[in-house]
């Protein structure tokens, strides 16, 4: 089926197997029958290394234009931690306002959940700082920011979500028996806007008690909505439970549409198995699915992950892989 529109999107390949992922990406999307307008950027960790770039302003200013960004993967072992991860990918969420990190996470036949993680605020705002630092008197601070705005934006978009699918269910997932400030306002904002949607069944859930649930029995989740930092964890144990973190995909929303989303897989650059043909390019792939689905192309992001079904198990290279899904496509 072919395309609706042309779509003009940003190619960042990034560091380690983020190019080789990211190629098997968009050889998936043109088998889908998708036509996008590519627009590629050197950035990431090596770009860094070579001449200490990061995220210039005026290419952020660039991306406004574009309709999505595709990532492969960032990071450099000879970085040190944190330069890359805030220099470019949390001056893109909050530059570009992608204010929703959407992960799903599926295993037939009975997971089938949605996680929405704030992305714009809580303890990645960076509120914080030193003092004495160095010192044996040392105090390290680290605060987390709680808007009504920020949280109520979030809390919205996954009632409509959760409106939107078979089970109409939603869960927060904060710790409001000890964080009594930020944990409050999140339950307050919950439960206004639950009113609003009398259609989801809502329930909470301590972030301890979800962890273990995850485990146990993820099946019991529909729709997730919690904070930044809970978001990333939990992502990440759902990663792990629905196949691994390397077939996991993420989706960095701007719903309001006032620039680009972000679309990428969740699993690092793994500079140890690049250029060996090891990595399996499906949660790039998935991460693709998601971006075309929210550029509309609903009807080819269905095919892609049809066609992405098992291919945790498929063998061969990371071409090969791509090639199959291409095949079923």
């Amino acid at each position: 089926m072919g395309p609706s529109r042309n779509h003009r999107v940003g190619v960042i390949g990034g560091d380690g197997i983020g190019p080789e992922v990211l190629a098997e990406a968009l050889k998936v999307i043109e088998a889908s029958g998708v036509d996008l307008d590519l627009v590629e950027y050197d950035l990431g960790g090596a770009r860094y290394l070579r001449d200490g770039t990061i995220l210039p302003d005026e290419i952020l200013e660039e991306w406004r234009d574009l309709d999505a960004i595709l990532l492969g993967a960032v990071g450099h072992p000879d970085v040190a931690p944190g330069v890359i991860e805030r220099g470019l990918l949390l001056k893109m969420r909050f530059g570009l306002d992608l204010y929703v990190n959407q992960r799903p996470f599926v295993m037939p036949p009975d997971l089938d959940m949605v996680v929405i993680r704030e992305n714009t605020e809580g303890t990645y705002a960076g509120e914080g700082g030193f003092l004495r630092k160095g010192t044996a008197h040392e105090i390290a601070t680290q605060g987390s920011v709680n808007t009504r705005f920020g949280v109520e934006r979030c809390v919205r978009y996954a009632f409509e979500l959760a409106a939107g699918r078979a089970r109409r269910h939603l869960t927060l997932v904060h710790k409001t028996n000890v964080l009594n400030f930020s944990g409050d306002l999140w339950q307050r904002v919950f439960d206004e806007v639950a009113e609003d949607h009398p259609g989801v069944e809502t329930t909470y859930n301590h972030v301890d008690a979800a962890c273990i649930h995850f485990v146990e029995s993820p099946e019991r989740y529909d729709v997730i909505v919690t904070d930044n930092l809970f978001g990333d964890i939990l992502t990440d144990l759902g990663g792990a439970i629905s196949g691994g973190i390397g077939l996991a995909a993420s989706a960095n929303l701007n719903p309001d549409r006032t620039g680009p989303s972000m679309f990428e897989p969740v699993h690092g650059s793994a500079p140890d198995i690049a250029g060996t043909g090891r990595a399996n390019p499906t949660a790039a792939v998935l991460s693709a699915a998601l971006m075309l689905e929210f550029l509309g192309e609903a009807d080819a992001a269905e095919r892609i992950r049809k066609a992405c079904t098992g291919s945790g198990q498929m063998g061969g290279t990371t071409s090969e892989i791509g090639d199959t899904i291409a095949a079923k496509v």
